[in-house]
């Protein structure tokens, strides 16, 4: 059998459908499955197992309905058995739809149902990847009882006392204000006096991090990382660590799915739909303080800054910090 599953178009979707794709090869483990994903994140893709063939796909390229169309059909010789459609776009299934695979299984939304060959309804309120997972199961009525996310890198020793720290998100509402960001940056390096502190940006983050560090106290101490490294050498960094503190963000699935003790900070997201997933590797704190948390919006309407990100207490980060740093 030929399996070909399209991933998620988000950074933090890819991480959590990891555990679809496992369940996938543990349905059939004698397919061949293989992977569509956008090409800035295609880096990634040499860590998720039980993969075969990676195809990227960039939205430059293959332009608008008619560019994913050519795209799919160039997959038409490889004649696949099944094609799991993970992104809920109209575009996704067009794709699906010109690779000609014998099934194509996806989420009946966006009135794209008539692509697809079998499409079911999205179970409200649960967690992204268990959303992922219940394709699967509506489609071979079969359940999955073993659920896990998980990138593989080559083994690295955590190095003595560092923390990585990641401030940033796409969206602003969940990204820390600045202010915020320099007294915590502050706090921790005056807490943690022989700690090493990596802080990580995407190149167009690099801005916001120069202008988070660069008026904090000792600065010298922070190794300032934004800009400099791509997804595939942010997973061996991330490796490297004791723990990583970020915001709600695609970093933070990543370095919860390589087992790296994660520190999610939540304000406008919802944890109970899109926190990282591996409970034994997370720790989710939340100032809970404003009756609009969570707004689940990109930008806060109510007061122009997250607040809510504001709000969070200095000495809960420092506490959950304190398990894997030393104070010395």
């Amino acid at each position: 059998m030929k399996i070909l599953i399209r991933l998620p178009n988000w950074l933090g979707d890819v991480v959590m459908s990891t555990a679809f794709v496992t369940a996938v090869r543990q349905l059939y483990p004698e397919a061949r499955i293989d992977v569509i994903i956008k090409k800035e994140l295609s880096s990634i893709a040499v860590f998720i197992p039980n993969l075969n063939k990676v195809y990227s796909f960039s939205k430059q390229e293959y332009r608008g309905l008619n560019g994913v169309f050519r795209f799919g059909k160039a997959l038409r010789p490889e004649k696949y058995d099944l094609f799991f459609c993970l992104p809920d776009s109209l575009s996704s299934a067009v794709m699906g739809w010109a690779t000609m695979a014998k099934k194509r299984v996806g989420f009946g939304k966006e009135g794209r149902f008539f692509l697809l060959s079998k499409s079911y309804k999205k179970p409200p309120n649960v967690h992204r990847t268990d959303e992922y997972i219940s394709l699967l199961e509506q489609f071979t009525s079969k359940r999955i009882t073993e659920r896990f996310v998980k990138l593989i890198v080559n083994e690295t020793e955590p190095q003595d006392n560092t923390v990585i720290i990641n401030f940033n998100s796409e969206a602003v509402s969940r990204r820390m204000p600045l202010d915020k960001g320099r007294l915590l940056m502050t706090t921790l390096m005056g807490t943690f006096k022989t700690a090493k502190f990596i802080v990580i940006g995407s190149p167009k983050e690099k801005e916001y991090v120069n202008e988070l560090i660069n008026d904090v106290p000792n600065s010298n101490r922070i190794e300032n990382y934004a800009g400099k490294t791509n997804l595939a050498e942010l997973c061996g960094l991330m490796a490297s660590a004791k723990a990583v503190l970020t915001t709600d963000s695609g970093p933070a699935h990543l370095a919860n799915a390589l087992g790296v003790p994660t520190i999610v900070l939540f304000g406008a997201g919802n944890e109970l739909n899109t926190a990282p997933y591996n409970q034994q590797f997370l720790r989710v704190l939340r100032a809970g303080k404003l009756e609009c948390e969570p707004c689940v919006r990109n930008t806060c309407k109510l007061y122009g800054i997250p607040k809510c990100m504001q709000l969070l207490d200095e000495m809960e980060i420092i506490n959950a910090l304190s398990l894997y740093l030393s104070h010395a």
